[in-house]
């Protein structure tokens, strides 16, 4: 009498993304947690501060340095930050005021940068204005945010980081600026400083991580 056969367990279902989804930890899989996941990444944070020190070293060593292009390469900048912003607000454990101030901050960043881009004829007080108060908003934004957020790992350094977001806004829009190639040279020197002081909060954030 020949053994009853064991009935063969069925293999999970192929995703529709490739591989299988127990694989990637079942169906229960969030895009909301992976953009999270993605965001409280140092290497996110990294990317960020990799691309503000990108533009921040372009409007310093750009020859032409015409309103056109200036107001070219700070739309290019604000669009790219944005998105940025956008899934650092889906970071951790955050609560419904927090992730809404890291949107709200993402959006600023997006419409400032569609209005550079479509809006090459804005003068030079306009475009100032621009990125001044856009990095003042976003500042008071995410100053707030490392304010209420307690189980930040790299609180303060993200505090501090939001306060020279706003001395950034507040140093823009008080200059008396009357040309491209002083608006590029100011521009630059911040954003060339906010990248290396993001680039020490992604550094600070992977040594967080890793105890």
């Amino acid at each position: 009498m020949s053994a009853p056969e064991r009935p063969v367990p069925p293999e999970p279902a192929d995703d529709p993304f490739g591989g299988s989804s127990a694989a990637r930890g079942g169906p229960a899989a969030d895009p909301l947690d992976r953009l999270g996941a993605l965001g409280s990444s140092w290497k996110w944070v990294l990317g960020s501060s990799l691309a503000t020190l990108v533009f921040g070293i372009l409007m310093l060593v750009w020859p032409d340095k015409t309103l056109h292009l200036v107001a070219v390469l700070i739309g290019l900048y604000l669009l790219v930050a944005g998105v940025f912003r956008f899934v650092a607000a889906f970071a951790g454990s955050h609560e419904a005021g927090e992730r809404a101030a890291g949107l709200l901050a993402a959006v600023v960043y997006v419409v400032a940068g569609v209005l550079c881009l479509r809006g090459p004829q804005l003068t030079i007080t306009v475009l100032a204005l621009v990125i001044g108060m856009v990095w003042l908003a976003s500042g008071m934004l995410g100053a707030y945010a490392a304010v209420a957020n307690r189980a930040l790992p790299h609180r303060g350094l993200a505090f501090a980081l939001a306060l020279l977001g706003i001395v950034a806004g507040i140093v823009v829009l008080c200059l008396p600026i009357e040309s491209a190639v002083a608006l590029t040279r100011l521009l630059g020197l911040w954003l060339i400083l906010l990248g290396l002081a993001e680039a020490a909060a992604a550094f600070a954030l992977r040594s967080a991580l890793r105890h």
